[in-house]
């Protein structure tokens, strides 16, 4: 009736489904007049995931920025404080707040 799916992934086929820019489901969305959500199937035997794996959600200089100083994994990120991460890397307050939110929700 509500002409909506939800779409359930392993995390590394994520950003394919997803597509740069949200282009991929988008498609998929007008060419089946569906709404589709796309959710990450939890793994647990890798209760990890790559930090690559929230491009669809966080920007892409953004995951250099962590990248660039060695954390490539959501846990890494979250392992730190936010005051950590704004002096290790060129990201202001709010915008280290807003991915450890994003993160988060990940392993709610």
């Amino acid at each position: 009736e509500k002409k909506t799916a939800a779409v359930y992934l392993k995390p590394d086929q994520v950003s394919l489904a997803i597509g740069r820019g949200g282009h991929n489901i988008k498609l998929a969305g007008k060419l089946t007049g569906y709404e589709i959500d796309v959710y990450r199937e939890a793994d647990e035997h890798d209760e990890d995931v790559d930090i690559e794996e929230f491009s669809d959600e966080i920007e892409g200089w953004i995951i250099d920025e962590f990248k660039r100083i060695g954390l490539d994994t959501a846990k890494s990120v979250l392992a730190l404080t936010v005051g950590e991460l704004v002096k290790r890397t060129d990201l202001e307050e709010e915008t280290v707040k807003e991915v450890l939110s994003i993160l988060n929700a990940e392993f709610e």
